[in-house]
């Protein structure tokens, strides 16, 4: 889509969606003041004379000020969130900030039903699924910020290689089943929104500081205020490293990043007849890490886990993500209100990497270095002379995206009985997104020094030139009904999706290779039943379509497709406790070949329906909080997750892990069993906490039977420490021992060899407010 053409689209629809909104007041607020006045009649009482006094002031309709934007929101809080049908989780600051609040992965741990596949240590480029539907990429779920699509182009290219910045939020929201049904597109698994910090209500702020192991900088400074009419905020959140992982060369093997973000809002009275709000919400990341696909061959994990061959010298990653947000919300009455938020997102990024040795893929070395001995003594540069000429091919992976889009919500509390209760909300997204690949080779020698030099100079577009794009509508309504016990939630999601790959045969991309155009249009309904059996414990039960569209390079794929079912009962209060099984049935589950599921075909982006499937599971959650004397807390939190897989067709593929699939294997990468156990002790002077979690081995490949351990992760179990000490008020020192036994696992074998989790690593630190 045009760029000037979709900006006038978003621009009409913007003021036609306000306009609805305010024509739309006039009917659902009604009050004899807004209404004209009659003419009078024969029999009607002449009019009074004009009053000489002034006129009373006249009385708000509302007498509380209003919960702003939280028809974006997928939670809106952890009260919320323990009171909502359906299976949802809620965050806190104070949570992540005892989770070492950089890394997201080790946020998730503690949320059931979440699958996660480390990769590089730090939950910079995260792998997140949800009840099995592939964690690659975190591409088969709905990611957001702040209640708007995040990922670099959710529909033409939704894999992560950006991911928002967890240092900077105060707040995740999971949400999974039948209640992901207002989010989308991704509806198989459920939808993650993370929550940045807001304009708080005063003037103030915090500055937070760490330094640990690896030369690792943190640092944490935001101040905002709200006046009467005007808020703002300021953040940012940087982070460096040297890295964990030891390169043969010499060299840093860690990352910097840069994140900064504004936001202004302007608002009428508090409670003035109809409030209205407009905020606008700037940001900026850039990351230059040293990050590599390479991993290790078995011998030499199990004698160095942490090494980094001599080959991965020249890999390196940039990147670089803007964004805009322009938000509006209207409380037209009691009964109505509009949320409508336009956006931008622009991510670039070149992934500077080794991609074969002597035409060999390093994936295919790394899966059978006895075979390829000799290629992976160059990746080693373990040379009695120099490799050959053009040993080494190292691939610029550059490409840009972005996203841009209107969506509205309006909210709708009609009138009733009082034995009824009708929350209704009706959401349109106008969406357009577009990644761009522009690639080349360059051949480089290895010396017997360890050193990579380079031959030859690929040319520009010669190894991807092309542009995929993606067009979508999409409405849902949904009904939040009330009555006696009940509360049933159905909805209802429509996704019009249209798709387009252009690619071309020149750098100046004068003349075009070949073209792809499809479509897809899906009704995706979704159903929610909670009793309560008194005011603390509930039972649910929800059933919704799930669906994942296909890629715009795909020729032969259809979109994913599943029902899902789940039955749970929630109990809240001192003691809390929460159990829910779920069940999913594919019609046809989704295959997407990528680099960093160890495809190393030609056809990278491509996709197939590999058939049937189903997933099946158990979530729960315990928790209470003991206290002693009144003075010390002990919050205890334990969840458990069991999942199981299963194919039911078998199918042929060249894509990774699925590359021989027979009916009753399981799925890669998703543990059948995995817990966490959080146990705190709090203090006025001083609180503890530790965090252990367990992940039970996962396969790297498709299989059934006993795990081979060449094709299988580890089984996991890590322990985090945090010790935080106020000092004063406004003051608090802490220290975070993250993998306190310092365990070396097996964290992937994907994309290439073995991939080691994050080492014991110290991290001290202080937190000032003002």
């Amino acid at each position: 889509m045009n760029r000037s053409i979709c900006g006038r689209i978003l621009e009409g629809a913007l003021v036609a969606t306000i306009s609805i909104a305010l024509l739309g007041s006039r009917v659902f607020a009604a009050s004899p003041a807004d209404e004209p006045p009659t003419r009078a009649s024969a029999d009607s009482p002449a009019p009074a004379a004009p009053s000489t006094q002034p006129p009373a002031e006249p009385v708000p309709e509302h007498t509380e000020e209003p919960e702003i934007f939280e028809r974006l929101l997928v939670v809106g809080s952890a009260d919320r969130a323990s009171g909502a049908p359906g299976s949802v989780t809620y965050l806190d600051e104070e949570t992540l900030a005892r989770q070492a609040n950089s890394d997201v992965h080790r946020a998730l741990r503690q949320v059931p039903g979440v699958n996660l596949q480390e990769e590089e240590g730090y939950g910079l480029r995260p792998n997140i699924g949800m009840r099995g539907s592939g964690s690659d990429r975190s591409a088969r779920i709905t990611l957001m910020e702040d209640g708007v699509l995040i990922a670099p182009a959710p529909y033409s290219a939704p894999a992560a290689y950006y991911f928002p910045t967890v240092g900077r939020m105060e707040g995740i929201e999971v949400r999974k089943g039948s209640a992901s049904i207002r989010q989308g597109p991704y509806t198989v698994g459920g939808a993650l929104n993370l929550v940045s910090t807001g304009i708080p209500s005063e003037l103030g702020g915090m500055f937070d500081v760490a330094g640990g192991d690896d030369s690792t900088m943190r640092g944490r400074f935001h101040v905002g205020d709200a006046g009467n009419r005007i808020g703002w905020l300021f953040e940012t959140f940087q982070m460096a490293t040297d890295g964990f992982k030891d390169l043969d060369s010499g060299g840093e093997t860690g990352f910097v990043l840069e994140d900064y973000l504004g936001k202004v809002r302007f608002t009428s009275k508090p409670l003035s007849r109809r409030f209205q709000a407009i905020e606008l919400k700037l940001g900026k990341t850039g990351q230059d890490g040293d990050e590599t696909y390479l991993g290790l061959a078995r011998e030499d994990f199990d004698s160095t886990p942490y090494r980094r061959y001599a080959g991965s010298q020249e890999d390196t990653l940039v990147t670089d993500h803007r964004q805009v947000q322009a938000s509006y919300f209207l409380r037209a009455s009691d009964t109505l209100d509009l949320t409508a938020v336009a956006y931008r997102n622009d991510f670039s990024r070149n992934w500077r990497k080794v991609e074969s040795v002597q035409g060999v893929s390093i994936a295919t070395v790394l899966d059978d270095p006895t075979l390829y001995a000799a290629e992976l003594a160059i990746l080693r540069a373990d040379l009695e002379t120099d490799s050959p000429v053009d040993a080494l091919t190292v691939r610029d992976n550059r490409r840009s995206y972005y996203g841009e889009g209107l969506q509205t919500v309006v909210g709708v509390r009609p009138r009733s009985d009082s034995t009824t209760r009708h929350e209704i909300e009706i959401g349109l997204r106008i969406h357009a997104d577009e990644e761009d690949r522009f690639q080349e080779d360059d051949r480089f020698q290895m010396t017997t020094a360890g050193d990579m030099v380079e031959t030859a100079a690929g040319a520009p577009g010669s190894q991807a030139n092309r542009l995929s794009q993606a067009s979508a509508i999409a409405l849902f309504v949904q009904d939040t009904i009330e009555r006696g016990r009940f509360t049933f939630t159905p909805g209802l999601r429509y996704e019009s999706i249209d798709l387009r790959l252009v690619e071309y045969a020149d750098p100046d991309r004068t003349t075009v290779r070949s073209r792809r155009a499809s479509d897809v249009n899906q009704a995706i309904p979704g159903v929610g039943v909670t009793y309560a059996i008194d005011p603390i414990s509930s039972v649910f039960l929800g059933i919704h379509r799930g669906f994942a569209p296909p890629s715009p390079s795909t020729t032969v794929a259809e979109p994913e497709e599943s029902l899902s079912y789940e039955l749970g009962y929630r109990r809240r209060g001192n003691v809390r406790f929460e159990a829910i099984g779920f069940f999913n049935d594919y019609d046809q589950l989704l295959g997407t070949c990528t680099v960093s599921s160890g495809c190393s075909t030609a056809d990278v982006g491509d996709q197939f329906n590999s058939g049937a499937a189903r997933t099946r599971g158990l979530e729960t959650v315990f928790g209470i909080e003991l206290a002693r004397r009144g003075v010390t807390r002990v919050p205890i939190d334990f969840t458990y997750t069991y999942t199981g897989s299963e194919f039911l067709t078998p199918f042929q593929s060249d894509f990774g892990p699925w590359a021989a699939v027979e009916a009753g294997d399981e799925f890669p990468y998703l543990p059948r069993h995995q817990g966490a156990l959080s146990i705190g002790a709090v203090h006025p002077r001083v609180s503890v906490f530790a965090t252990g979690v367990y992940v039970a081995a996962m396969r790297a490949v498709a299989g059934q039977g006993p795990l081979d351990p060449d094709e299988s992760t580890d089984a996991t179990a890590l322990l985090d420490l945090t010790v935080r000490c106020p000092l004063r008020p406004s003051l608090t020192v802490y220290a975070q021992m993250r993998n306190l036994t310092d365990e070396a696992y097996v964290a992937a074998l994907r994309p290439a060899g073995l991939r080691p989790g994050l080492d014991r690593s110290l991290l001290v630190g202080a937190t000032f407010g003002f």
